[in-house]
């Protein structure tokens, strides 16, 4: 046979080839309802990061306010205008264009919170789960006392104390004390998962091989333990967005959420929550429609992620 007739060796697939051919992107292409959850997820998403380009109007410009177009109905009702589809606030603030600016708050609030909530708890249930010991059991003993309080008194207890301590903070440090405090309430969930399935994978065959071969502990977590528990922790991430940004517009509906220059779902909703008996139900309709839309598009993903990264349901 000719050098010439010598068939070419295929290209080894890349990542996203892989991920392509995958079980969980047939099983994301199988399921409508996680599909539709992606799409409503993704709209929600692009209009909260490009709000500034996207939404008709800045409803926190205060040059461009008008007092006149307060508490306008939404367009299709009598008294609306065009100019203002979902109507306006009490200051004349166009609705659909707050639920934008404010959705973006909820979700950076949301996603910073859960992704410091996920490096506290898998660090904490790694270690506590691949040393054992007194680790293991004062790690467990903390879980358990963070687990008898209500997650929600918890921040607002953290909040008020930092809001205390600084009464005069910048917006910045106002939104750190409120990650903070919605973080501490969720690394537990984590730490509990991950030292559940470290405990099973340190006594693996690959664990015993590299600690016969000298590996160091802490490089035996982060290059074999870690990447096998990720799984769960993944899914676990997914479901506690729609936690975090609940809990978020919580603390901002009671009042020590965000500051109010910089107003989140959950402030909207305490805004309008003033008007709703008065006839002006849009104000605080809209709001909680579109938490409710974010929270449910999120924990229908989580629950496809699950299921998919679930080898005994395939």
């Amino acid at each position: 046979m000719s050098q010439a007739s010598i068939p070419p060796v295929p290209a080894a697939p890349n990542a996203l080839q892989r991920f392509f051919d995958g079980d969980v992107w047939y099983s994301f292409r199988s399921s409508p309802v996680a599909m539709a959850a992606a799409v409503i997820a993704l709209i929600c998403v692009f209009c909260a990061v490009l709000a500034e380009f996207v939404a008709p109007h800045n409803p926190f410009d205060l040059a461009t306010l008008e007092l006149m177009d307060s508490r306008l109905p939404p367009a299709w009702m009598e008294g609306g205008s065009s100019k203002y589809l979902l109507g306006t606030d009490d200051q004349g603030r166009d609705i659909l264009s707050a639920l934008m600016y404010g959705a973006r708050i909820s979700l950076f609030v949301g996603l910073a919170s859960v992704m410091l909530s996920m490096v506290m708890g898998v660090g904490l249930g790694l270690l506590a789960g691949f040393v054992g010991g007194k680790v293991d059991a004062l790690i467990m003993r903390v879980c358990d006392v963070m687990l008898s309080f209500p997650s929600i008194l918890i921040a607002l207890l953290i909040d008020g104390v930092g809001r205390a301590m600084f009464p005069n903070a910048h917006d910045t440090l106002a939104f750190l004390v409120l990650i903070l405090a919605i973080s501490l309430t969720g690394w537990v969930q984590y730490a509990r998962t991950v030292r559940g399935t470290t405990m099973v994978e340190r006594n693996k065959e690959y664990v015993q091989a590299a600690r016969v071969i000298g590996v160091t502990p802490l490089r035996i977590m982060r290059r074999h333990v870690l990447p096998n528990v990720l799984g769960p922790v993944l899914v676990l991430a997914t479901i506690q967005v729609a936690s975090a940004i609940i809990t978020e517009a919580t603390l901002s509906f009671l009042g020590v959420g965000v500051p109010p220059t910089s107003p989140s779902l959950g402030t909207l909703i305490r805004v309008g929550n003033d008007f709703l008996f008065s006839g002006q139900w849009w104000i605080t309709i809209w709001p909680g429609a579109m938490l409710v839309l974010i929270a449910l598009s999120v924990n229908l993903l989580g629950d496809w992620l699950r299921d998919a990264l679930n080898p005994r349901l395939r």
